[in-house]
C-alpha cells in the first residue's frame, strides 16, 4: 500500500498513526514505552500536536491521543496529506479535493 505522504510529515508520523490505529488511544509517554515508537517523549507530543493541527489525530484528553477519519484514510493509501486530496483506486489514481468533494482525474 502505497501512502501519499506531505512534506511536512516525518517517519515517526507513520508510527505514530499505526500505533494509535491498533491501540486506540494513547499518550507520547504510552506510545514511547509501548511500541515501537524509538524517539523521545517530548519529540512524540510534538508529532502528535501537529498530526492534530493537521487533522489526522484527535486530541480525547490532556495529551491522550486517537486518529480520525483522515488519519485512517492515509494509512490506507487513499488520502494524500500534501495536497489534501482523497484517492480513488477504482479510477485509477483519480482524486477528490477534500475541501470540495470534485473529482480530478490524474491520467
Amino acid at each position: 500500500m502505497l501512502r501519499h505522504s506531505g512534506n511536512w510529515m516525518t517517519l515517526v508520523d507513520d508510527r505514530i498513526l499505526e500505533y494509535l490505529y491498533e491501540n486506540e488511544a494513547a499518550s507520547p509517554t504510552e506510545m514511547m514505552k509501548g511500541g515501537p515508537i524509538k524517539f523521545s517523549r517530548a519529540y512524540i507530543g510534538r508529532r502528535c500536536k501537529k498530526l492534530k493541527e493537521e487533522g489526522l489525530l484527535r486530541e480525547i484528553s490532556d495529551a491522550t491521543y486517537v486518529i480520525t477519519e483522515d488519519g485512517e484514510a492515509y494509512l490506507k493509501g487513499h488520502l494524500d496529506t500534501e495536497d489534501w486530496q482523497y484517492i480513488d483506486d477504482e479510477t485509477n489514481g483519480d482524486t477528490q479535493n477534500n475541501s470540495t468533494g470534485d473529482t480530478v482525474n490524474n491520467s
